[in-house]
């Protein structure tokens, strides 16, 4: 690869990349979004209605995403931090408006993550109507799998997606109840961005969301795709 002429004021920070199940290439990563409230009965426990809601978005920071992942250090500035386990899908082909019958063409593959939440720091910018990026976006907050490929596991539509914590069952659920589907999901952000390989999308979260403490041990999986195992420390 030909060396970039320019100078920098200090060195760019290095790029945020995934390992991939199988293979030695590394998945290098470009941006995070992320689809709140997917789930309706995670929907309901929040306090909304999933039948009067459109799909909405938010970010997480590449370097957010811990790839990986064997433990989550408790943030500051939160007293009140919750796991959220998802489904991840990395593209590995991009667009403008692409239709919902084209999109899965675009997944390269898929993994297991936690979108962890400073759910204090969240709720106080919920009632003041402002960005969620303090209780989303901070360092560490998204632990994430090694990706299998969408060529070798196929698109799961369908099965069990739970963690468990400290060996007790938190959240149970199944990718078949997420309201927005993966393509549904690639089609709408499509016609808000311009997506690129290397874009992730964090899928929602099924009901039982709740506090972590240090200590805690985190295992979460998703039928067909794997597992996710990390310590709060």
């Amino acid at each position: 690869m030909p060396t970039d002429p320019r100078s920098f004021v200090f060195d760019p920070a290095p790029v945020t990349a995934l390992s991939v199940q199988g293979s030695d290439a590394l998945f290098p990563v470009r941006r995070v979004y992320c689809v709140g409230r997917n789930y309706a009965d995670h929907a309901i426990e929040m306090g909304h209605d999933p039948d009067k809601e459109p799909p909405f978005f938010f970010q997480k920071n590449p370097d957010n995403l811990v790839p990986d992942a064997t433990e989550f250090p408790y943030p500051k500035a939160s007293q009140d931090v919750h796991h959220e386990i998802e489904l991840l899908v990395a593209l590995g082909r991009g667009g403008d408006d692409i239709p919902r019958e084209a999109a899965l063409d675009c997944v390269f593959g898929y993994g297991v993550a936690l979108d962890m939440t400073r759910r204090d720091l969240q709720g106080q910018m919920k009632k003041m109507g402002r960005p969620w990026e303090i209780g989303k976006a901070f360092e560490m907050s998204a632990p994430a799998s090694r990706l299998v490929r969408a060529t070798d596991v196929g698109h799961p539509f369908s099965g069990s997606i739970t963690l468990d914590v400290n060996g007790t069952r938190r959240q149970d659920g199944d990718l078949a109840q997420m309201i927005w589907k993966t393509e549904e999901m690639i089609s709408i952000l499509s016609g808000l961005f311009t997506l690129a390989p290397g874009d992730v999308i964090l899928t929602g979260t099924p009901a039982g969301v709740g506090p972590v403490r240090r200590g805690d041990r985190l295992s979460g999986q998703i039928e067909g795709v794997g597992t996710l195992d990390v310590v709060v420390v």
